[in-house]
């Protein structure tokens, strides 16, 4: 059952980190379910308070995910059509362009997006660039604590 638990881990970090750079994938939770998938096998424990902590830092930055973006996006004055134009510039991005399309979708939707909603070239250029900073802060966040948590569970799976 360990082997299971551990195949099963190993495939959540993973996709995990993944989710980090794909906007439909959760990638903090899925790697939380890895780390305590683990956790969950007979020879390989963390700590309680380690969990803890853990699944704290992973719901703020879940939270913080959705907030960042339109942080940015506002704070450089850009609309809700920056934002979803960021996200769907990512999707078209990754498909189109791997992977320099990771940089180049976002920046480039969310510049569509503030063009459609009205704004003229200089303002959809400088909110386009405020959602395109939010989202690269929110996925650079997502990256550090979804590596955080692999780092941990290899660190144990390597030393157990």
């Amino acid at each position: 059952m360990d082997i299971v638990l551990i195949s099963f881990g190993v495939l959540f970090i993973i996709t995990g980190i993944l989710g980090c750079v794909l906007p439909v994938i959760p990638g903090p939770p899925l790697s939380y379910i890895g780390l305590l998938l683990l956790h969950f096998t007979k020879g390989y424990q963390f700590s309680s308070k380690f969990l803890i902590v853990w699944a704290v830092i992973t719901v703020i930055v879940y939270a913080l995910d959705y907030i960042i973006p339109v942080w940015g996006t506002k704070k450089f004055g850009g609309s809700k059509r920056g934002v979803w134009g960021s996200i769907i510039g990512l999707v078209f991005g990754l498909f189109l362009f791997p992977p320099f399309g990771i940089i180049i979708g976002p920046f480039a939707g969310a510049v569509i997006g503030e063009l459609t909603a009205g704004k003229d070239h200089s303002a959809a250029l400088k909110s386009g660039f405020g959602s395109f900073i939010g989202f690269l802060a929110g996925t650079l966040l997502k990256l550090i604590t979804s590596g955080m948590m692999t780092w941990y569970f290899f660190k144990l799976l390597i030393s157990g």
